[in-house]
């Protein structure tokens, strides 16, 4: 199968190089022209969960040259998904799936906006890494992933699409609609990266803290409420009490949002628990906590040319 994976950091990574070891023809796409340079090289550095190896793998930082592909996996940052689908249209033919695994809301209905929803097929996935540098990624944690059609229904190309990513060492499961386990990671998202972006510490601290245990609770708990409202079956019977097991199983890690926050760049906020509490507002549902921290980490990337 020929694939593109665009945005091909730590996520990417991980998944453009054990489809890479699975036998297709993947090429790395990403605007990060020294990772590229270094997988070019040196060939891509992974290490973690899945063993340390080096993977040969093709990567580029232009769309020009990249034939009609059979797949397309999107892994750019929220704010990044229109101009990730956009850039995907010159290697998009009539019969090319496109993939996001992106976290937060919306990041599905961009894509399929743009490249059109007979292509687009959304879903989430467990698995975890981090770049330690050019070419080399970390992958921290493995789990399954979940795909679904845009239009919702268990189609032949997606039950094909889940079979070839846990042949190469993907575990996947297609299903018939993927609003649960996407709102159920957006919610454990939505409980654990604002806080651990705004107190600056990694994930374990908020099953150690009160006070951060309070606002984890009530921001799921809104999230939940949400959730409910719109007949959406969650994968687990206590999303508080899931959010705190994630927290104290992943406890040494720093969320991408701390990760954001430190470098200065622009957090994802805007499809977690600012789409929570904007989708609360539509449905008439209170989600004060998550807009407050919502406002809370968008003040912070306001502030970062302010810093002292």
């Amino acid at each position: 199968m020929k694939i593109t994976v665009v945005g091909s950091g730590a996520m990417g990574s991980v998944f453009g190089g054990i489809l890479a070891e699975g036998g297709h023809d993947v090429t790395l796409f990403d605007t990060w022209c020294e990772h590229v340079k270094a997988i070019n090289e040196n060939g891509l550095h992974l290490s973690g969960v899945s063993g340390d190896r080096l993977i040969h793998v093709r990567a580029t930082c232009t769309a020009e040259g990249i034939p009609c592909q059979d797949l397309i996996i999107i892994l750019v940052k929220s704010g990044c998904t229109a101009a990730a689908a956009e850039a995907s249209r010159i290697f998009s033919g009539p019969g090319t799936m496109v993939l996001t695994l992106q976290n937060g809301l919306g990041n599905l209905e961009v894509i399929a906006s743009i490249l059109g929803p007979g292509h687009a097929i959304g879903g989430t996935t467990s698995h975890g890494a981090f770049v330690l540098g050019p070419g080399a990624v970390r992958h921290a944690g493995a789990g399954e992933t979940i795909l679904g059609e845009f239009k919702g229904g268990l189609t032949p190309r997606v039950e094909r699409l889940a079979e070839t990513l846990s042949r190469a060492g993907l575990p996947a499961r297609a299903v018939e609609n993927t609003d649960g386990p996407v709102w159920s990671k957006l919610l454990v998202n939505a409980g654990i990266n604002a806080l651990t972006a705004l107190l600056r510490v990694p994930n374990g601290v908020l099953t150690e803290n009160p006070w951060a245990r309070e606002l984890l609770a009530m921001a799921v708990e809104e999230g939940a409420a949400i959730a409910r409202g719109r007949n959406i079956v969650l994968s687990f019977s206590d999303p508080v009490a899931h959010c705190l097991d994630v927290a104290a199983k992943t406890g040494g890690n720093i969320s991408s949002m701390l990760q954001d926050v430190r470098a200065g760049r622009k957090t994802e906020i805007g499809v977690l628990n600012l789409a929570l509490a904007e989708e609360g507002k539509k449905m008439g549902i209170p989600a004060p906590v998550n807009s407050i921290l919502a406002s809370l980490v968008q003040a912070i990337e306001n502030s970062y040319r302010d810093r002292i």
